[in-house]
């Protein structure tokens, strides 16, 4: 058995998915065998993992994964390696299995991870996306109410009306408030109502959002714009269920579940006193945050194949080079903005596509300081080297290309077999297109 000893760190081995999610594994001594025989240390009932998938070699502050020439392969971060070093935190997959290294004494559980690919409206078969369902698959069902924090496009909206589907409350109203979109002075009548007379234009007793959404849920979007003065009255109405209309002397209590959102940060909020204390810690009892698109490009394709089945559009309709290019977009607007692009792209065609903002500096490091793209920086984490490596490939065989073509698009294109459209969007990407066309 190994010791502990000084500069050691003992390790272990979490099941994220598969057949066996939810174990752990310690690893205490020099060397294990992954796989699904009998005879291997750590088996996993796993039909797409080789009888001998993989070989751990454990060192004092790492684990060498060493791959047994597996059938399918062993992956880190969607690339398939043969050997690789992994630090606590690392995640492999083998098969359907995901395996987790983490220290020994981490708190951290294994928290078995959702299979589905779609939440309510919500898209995505990422670890972000999956994370982010385990947590809604359980929120839903209760009745305790719910933060959800994420950037603008992320699909706040989708997250709350899942929530309310997949809940007890289901077949009760669904009621939203926009309250980035509502001026403020109507923000307190749209939230609890008033009685007739209540100021100019009260012409008429009418119910509030809390109210309306008897029975059901209410969905207050962008909560962080709720005025200072009106944030002690949402505090009542989710510690007491009791709101009190414009111009009415008695409470009422209301019977509802509330769903906020917001892409501000509220704790920040919180100590520039923009945002009561009280009310944060209130509202985010149970929270999940929906991580934007540029950190789950691999859920790309899958979106666009989702847009495309709701536009009633087969696949085909986008070429490999546009997926390939839509692919490599930062998506500032996130999910919504690759929504609008792919209508665009369908029905303009691939005019339509975003230009592709250029690289820093305009010039791509290979890492191996001449200007080559074979060089590798060793210093950079696998998922940043990797990208850099590809787009030193780009930049050097989109300058090659044009030398042999003499700067002509059109023959460049018919060469390297790719649409005009999406060479010159990795032209401007790499700074290597003039502006103008020969033909």
């Amino acid at each position: 058995m190994m010791r502990s000893g000084p500069g050691r760190i003992r390790m272990k081995l979490l099941v994220l998915s598969g057949a066996a999610a939810g174990r752990s594994f310690s690893l205490d001594h020099k060397e294990y065998v992954v796989g699904k025989a009998p005879t291997c240390d750590i088996i996993l009932e796993d039909k797409t993992i080789s009888r001998q998938h993989l070989k751990l070699e454990v060192h004092d502050e790492h684990v060498l994964a060493v791959d047994l020439e597996s059938r399918n392969g062993s992956f880190f971060e969607g690339m398939r390696f043969s050997q690789l070093e992994l630090r606590p935190g690392s995640i492999v997959t083998l098969g359907t299995t995901e395996l987790k290294l983490v220290p020994e004494d981490t708190r951290e559980r294994s928290m078995v991870l959702s299979g589905r690919d779609r939440f309510g409206a919500l898209v995505g078969k990422s670890r972000k996306m999956r994370e982010a369902f385990t947590l809604l698959e359980r929120m839903a069902p209760g009745g305790s109410d719910v933060l959800i924090h994420g950037e603008t496009g992320t699909g706040k909206e989708l997250c709350a009306e899942g929530l309310h589907n997949e809940s007890k409350r289901a077949k009760g109203p669904f009621i939203i408030v926009d309250l980035a979109g509502i001026a403020p002075s109507l923000i307190e009548s749209e939230l609890f109502g008033h009685v007739k007379g209540a100021f100019t234009g009260a012409l008429a007793d009418r119910a509030g959002a809390f109210e309306r959404a008897a029975g059901g849920t209410v969905f207050l979007d962008e909560v962080g714009e709720l005025p200072l003065d009106l944030q002690p009255r949402l505090l009542r109405v989710l510690e007491r269920r009791q709101v009190k209309r414009v111009g009415a002397n008695d409470y009422r209590t209301v019977d509802m579940r509330v769903v906020a959102a917001t892409h501000v940060d509220l704790e920040g909020a919180v100590k520039a006193n923009k945002f009561r204390r009280d009310l944060f810690h209130r509202l985010a009892v149970l929270r999940v945050t929906l991580p934007p698109l540029r950190e789950r490009p691999e859920d790309i394709p899958l979106l666009i194949d989702t847009v495309l089945g709701r536009m009633g559009r087969p696949p085909s309709d986008l070429s490999d080079q546009t997926r390939a290019l839509l692919s490599q977009y930062p998506w500032p607007g996130n999910v919504r903005e690759l929504r609008n692009v792919v209508e665009q792209v369908v029905n303009l065609g691939e005019e339509a596509l975003p230009e592709m903002p250029p690289l820093p500096g305009g010039e791509v490091s290979s890492g191996g300081g001449g200007g080559g793209g074979g060089g590798v920086d060793l210093d950079l984490p696998f998922k940043d080297a990797k990208e850099r490596l590809i787009e030193g490939f780009e930049r050097d065989y989109l300058k090659g290309l044009l030398e042999r073509c003499e700067g002509n698009i059109s023959r460049a294109s018919r060469e390297a077999g790719i649409d005009r459209v999406y060479l010159r969007k990795l032209l401007r990407k790499h700074g290597l297109d003039s502006g103008g066309e020969s033909a």
